[in-house]
């Protein structure tokens, strides 16, 4: 754990903030290097997915060349949200630490707590009603996967 890390995180939020953007800054660390830096870019990318811990998480693979961060560590700015903490743990990242909660960002304006009260309901019951559709289809694309000699297991 380095707190200089979190330092940084967190002046790249600041940073951010004046220049116009969201208020959250990620680094990733492997081995005691930062191998990627990122901010929140939704406004100024036009993409919900560039949350400050996305950016950074694609710039680390990009930068290591591998979809996996094992032995990777990311420093946030504010407590991961859900769609974040999904990336971390695909990733396979080692740790997280942050600073804010997710309590000090619902408190700003950022509550992602719905989110996860949506996950627990009923597909028909969501705010986004989500239904099947060609099942078995979709599974037959699985029985493919589990059948390819070639496949990447990840």
């Amino acid at each position: 754990m380095s707190a200089e890390f979190m330092r940084r995180a967190i002046a790249l939020a600041l940073e951010n903030i004046r220049n116009g953007g969201g208020p959250f800054g990620a680094v990733v660390v492997k081995d005691g290097n930062v191998v990627a830096e990122g901010v929140n870019r939704v406004t100024a990318n036009n993409d919900p997915t560039a949350h400050a811990e996305v950016v950074a998480i694609r710039a680390a693979c990009a930068a290591l060349g591998t979809f996996e961060l094992k032995g990777c560590e990311v420093y946030a700015s504010c407590e991961p949200c859900p769609m974040c903490l999904g990336a971390i743990y695909w990733a396979r990242l080692s740790r997280v630490y942050f600073a804010g909660t997710a309590e000090d960002a619902a408190a700003a304006g950022f509550d992602d707590a719905f989110i996860y009260r949506e996950i627990a309901m009923p597909y028909d019951h969501r705010r986004v009603v989500m239904s099947t559709l060609l099942r078995e289809d979709g599974k037959r694309v699985f029985r493919a996967w589990a059948a390819a000699p070639n496949k990447m297991v990840y």
